[in-house]
């Protein structure tokens, strides 16, 4: 184990090549340092069939990832789809030191930055990404500058045409932040779908929920992400059109006044 302002890598105890990044004893990423396939976190699973199911096998895709962590996801793609270019942006200097220093480096294309996560979307040329990645949080919420309307309209611009937008969300029931973010993701996107374990939409627990959004209309494959989720471990639902209108329920988009968002770095009220 090794640890960098409250921020530590700790070995699995029930898989010897497991490694869990924690920050103030909580865990955030979770690698197999001997298998980047093998995904743990069940969102993050859920956020790689996306990728799975995004292009043809193999193929490579440009992403940027909004929040590193211990790059789980970078090393996915790198291993799934080698050849891809992937950009990742963290915040917190100490986690990408840390990282860097006790975990294998990721694979070939993969570049990390310190930076803020809206300022780096805000800094990127338009139509430049097959995939952004989002999950970003600071001390368990989300900021309100990367929850906001004005983000999600960034965010499609950097998108190529047919891209595709993943974000993380953490909720507890009756998910009315979740319900928010939907909303939000649709005042821009032509696409969205939501990815989530059926308990956690019927309001039986706390957990992740992955929102999916794609410029074009019926870009998302929702039919063959709906069959992959269901067949995960923790089985999963997939909610898009009549029945994530219905989820929605009148909740309204959030531009970044309502959330106290004056400029980049802003937080949730």
């Amino acid at each position: 184990m090794d640890s960098s302002g409250g921020v530590e890598i700790v070995v699995d105890p029930g898989r010897p090549s497991g490694r869990t990044l924690l920050a103030d004893g909580v865990a955030q990423s979770y690698v197999d340092v001997a298998d980047p396939r093998h995904l743990h976190f069940e969102y993050v699973r859920r956020m790689a069939d996306v990728v799975d199911l995004a292009a043809p096998p193999g193929a490579p895709m440009d992403a940027l990832h909004l929040g590193g962590g211990a790059l789980t996801l970078p090393r996915y793609v790198g291993a799934t789809r080698p050849g891809s270019a992937q950009l990742v942006v963290e915040r917190d200097a100490g986690v990408v030191d840390l990282v860097r220093r006790d975990l294998p480096p990721p694979p070939p294309g993969v570049r990390v930055e310190v930076a803020d996560a809206r300022d780096a979307v805000a800094d990127a040329p338009p139509a430049r990404y097959d995939l952004v990645l989002a999950d970003v949080y600071r001390a368990a919420r989300m900021p309100g500058h990367v929850a906001s309307v004005e983000f999600a309209a960034e965010a499609a611009r950097v998108l190529r045409p047919d891209g595709i937008l993943l974000v993380n969300v953490t909720d507890l029931p009756p998910l009315v932040f979740t319900r928010a973010r939907v909303a939000t993701l649709r005042a821009v996107f032509a696409d969205v779908c939501v990815v989530a374990d059926r308990r956690m939409l019927r309001g039986r627990r706390y957990g992740n929920v992955v929102l999916v959004a794609a410029r074009r209309a019926g870009r998302l494959p929702v039919g063959r992400l709906a069959a992959r989720v269901a067949r995960d471990p923790v089985p999963g639902r997939v909610l898009h059109g009549p029945a994530l209108d219905e989820f929605v329920a009148g909740a309204r988009p959030a531009p970044d006044a309502s959330l106290g968002v004056g400029a980049p770095g802003g937080t949730l009220p």
